[in-house]
């Protein structure tokens, strides 16, 4: 989902090789977490990934198995002590919770994980809903991203969002499905896949 250097137009990148932390849940918005890690290898970026919770899905499976034949390592633990995650990375992927979250957000590992990612300095870029937030309402108690990367269309939630960079990723949406709920998507430029809001 996040397939350009735009999608990170953050000063705190400026490291030749920048490294990237991307924290995956066990459900669909880690699998996204999954192939926006192997995007950022292609883009020449540093990406470690976390992913305590692995879903026995068979499609989620082979994106871990892609991941681990591009050499993208994956922590074993997430560090509590936060002062180690800013130091080491650039900034941080949301994928642990989404869209599809429900109550699951105060389960462990997802609480213990969010917990630290409310306390760091660099900045967290969110994938689709930032993780603790509903859908629908918004965020109280979630996180705090600075970039927003809705993928096919802004969901409710967005309308909350206060960070720096919202962008939509995606130009795969059938034309009935954008018809029949009445979607406006962006004009992408050009072959671009993300466009910002």
């Amino acid at each position: 989902p996040v397939s350009s250097r735009q999608a990170f137009p953050l000063p705190s990148l400026p490291r030749k090789q920048p490294t990237v932390l991307v924290v995956c849940g066990p459900a669909q918005n880690g699998a996204i977490g999954l192939v926006c890690a192997r995007h950022l290898r292609i883009f020449d970026y540093e990406p470690t990934i976390f992913y305590p919770k692995r879903s026995p899905d068979p499609l989620y499976r082979d994106f871990t198995t892609q991941c681990e034949k591009m050499d993208i390592p994956f922590l074993s633990y997430l560090p509590t002590e936060v002062q180690l995650i800013n130091d080491a990375y650039n900034a941080v992927v949301d994928a642990v919770l989404g869209a599809e979250a429900e109550a699951g957000e105060g389960r462990e590992p997802c609480a213990a994980i969010l917990a630290t990612l409310k306390l760091l300095r660099i900045p967290i870029v969110s994938l689709d809903v930032p993780s603790g937030w509903d859908a629908e309402a918004g965020g109280s108690g979630g996180i705090s991203p600075d970039v927003l990367v809705s993928l096919a269309a802004p969901k409710e939630c967005a309308r909350r969002f206060l960070g720096r960079q919202h962008f939509v990723a995606g130009r795969f949406l059938p034309y009935d499905v954008q018809k029949k709920f009445e979607l406006n998507p962006p004009e992408y430029p050009g072959t671009e896949c993300v466009v910002a809001l």
